[in-house]
């Protein structure tokens, strides 16, 4: 196959391609991004440090220039909720090493 027939296939039926495949994996909308951002009290150099990511990648993803993975809402929505158990005493940091998750310090 060459490499304009790869190209020419439809991507429709990807799930992050339509906005009627939006379900539990879709993709935030940007008002969902900031919202959790701002009730987890956290700056988007902080949001951004959770993920990995840069400022100015969560920058785009607020501003609904780019669309953020569903991965990475999940880690964010994860890490969040984590925090709040930490706090609680629910769950201890060492729990969330051995879960592979990491929290930079606030």
């Amino acid at each position: 196959m060459t490499r304009s027939a790869v190209h020419s296939q439809p991507v429709s039926n990807h799930p992050n391609r339509s906005q009627a495949n939006r379900g539990v994996a879709g993709n935030p909308k940007p008002a969902e991004i900031l919202r959790a951002r701002e009730d987890a009290g956290l700056t988007q150099q902080q949001a951004a440090d959770l993920l990995f990511s840069s400022w100015r990648t969560w920058q785009n993803w607020e501003a609904g220039e780019r669309r953020m993975p569903p991965s990475a809402w999940e880690l964010f929505n994860a890490k969040i909720n984590a925090r709040k158990m930490i706090e609680k005493g629910e769950i201890t940091e060492a729990t969330l090493r051995r879960l592979g998750l990491y929290l930079p310090p606030e």
